[in-house]
């Protein structure tokens, strides 16, 4: 499984998204620029050109029209996906970090961090079809967890959203009422800050990856944890195989723990496990600093990982790993 190698950001990569199709790949870094590939071959198509901060997350619209993206610089930007423009940039009193499309693409939710005496906010929006119309006025905001809200997702039929982040705690707030109507339990839950949350593709579960040097997969309606996956590092990625009974895993330290003195190769891996037994049955090496960003083809047939090192690493898998054996 030869890699293919991008290389399109000068800093480390915070996020990676498919779109529904998995003919592109977009990537988020913290130097302000999104990139738009090909995901067969890594060919770079554009760049999204606009922020002036990080950009923390992207989600893309079911029809590949929309692009919204957050960013360290108080915005989430709506763009044109096709040519790059910006339709809306919606503003807020401190950084935006998750966004995430609501089924159908009418809403969409974005976080913002806590910031001087702010506190973290989740606001939802309502997305124009015609943009000249967008309003920057939130339709809701939920507001209680203490910390970064590092994800928010929307649950089954847009009726939730579930969030994690820097208080360990999954959270399911009812989108009518603006009130948690669900939280993990402290027992089973996350020890340490949640760095990732992601759905499955059927929306049925969602896997989180934390600082506690776990991943675990969630049941998306009762909020119950039905697997745990440890490794020996901290979690900063994490994502459900299409296809497979397979989760990918992937992290490494804090960028103020790694050592400089390490002589080998490429030694941070992205870890695959099963994802009924919870047991490892792979890696895949390459990246030279911890993983942040991991995302699987829609199609099941290949992966993508982000890292601390700027480069953006697609994996197309051989015939074997469809025949790995437990």
């Amino acid at each position: 499984m030869r890699p293919i190698l991008l290389k399109g950001h000068e800093r480390p990569l915070t996020f990676l998204k498919y779109n529904r199709d998995g003919d592109l790949l977009i990537s988020c870094a913290k130097d302000h620029n999104p990139n738009v590939w090909y995901s067969h071959n890594g060919d770079r198509l554009g760049t999204y050109r606009g922020h002036n901060g990080a950009v923390w997350c992207c989600d893309v619209s079911r029809h590949t029209e929309r692009l919204l993206t957050g960013s360290a610089d108080q915005s989430a930007i709506l763009w044109d996906v096709e040519t790059g423009a910006k339709l809306h940039s919606f503003t807020f009193e401190s950084p935006a970090r998750a966004v995430d499309f609501a089924e159908g693409d009418k809403l969409c939710v974005i976080t913002t961090d806590p910031f001087i005496g702010t506190p973290s906010e989740i606001h939802v929006k309502r997305v124009e079809a015609d943009s000249s119309r967008q309003s920057n006025e939130s339709i809701l905001v939920l507001r209680g967890p203490t910390g970064r809200i590092n994800r928010a997702v929307w649950g089954p039929l847009n009726k939730t959203i579930i969030s994690g982040g820097e208080d360990s705690i999954v959270r399911m707030w009812d989108v009518d009422t603006g009130k948690v109507i669900k939280q993990s339990d402290p027992d089973t839950g996350h020890q340490k800050a949640i760095s990732s949350l992601a759905k499955s593709a059927d929306g049925s579960h969602i896997i989180t990856g934390s600082h506690d040097k776990s991943a675990k997969l969630w049941d998306i309606r009762t909020l119950e944890v039905l697997k745990t996956y440890t490794t020996e590092r901290p979690v900063n990625a994490a994502a459900i195989s299409p296809i497979l009974d397979h989760v990918v895993i992937g992290g490494g330290q804090e960028a103020s723990q790694v050592t400089m003195t390490d002589r080998r190769i490429g030694k941070f891996e992205a870890k695959f496990f099963h994802k009924i037994f919870e047991e490892e049955i792979g890696g895949v090496k390459g990246h030279f600093g911890p993983i942040n960003a991991l995302a699987f083809n829609p199609d099941g047939r290949s992966f993508s990982s982000g890292g601390e090192d700027g480069y953006v690493r697609i994996h197309h898998f051989d015939a074997d790993y469809y025949h790995i054996k437990m």
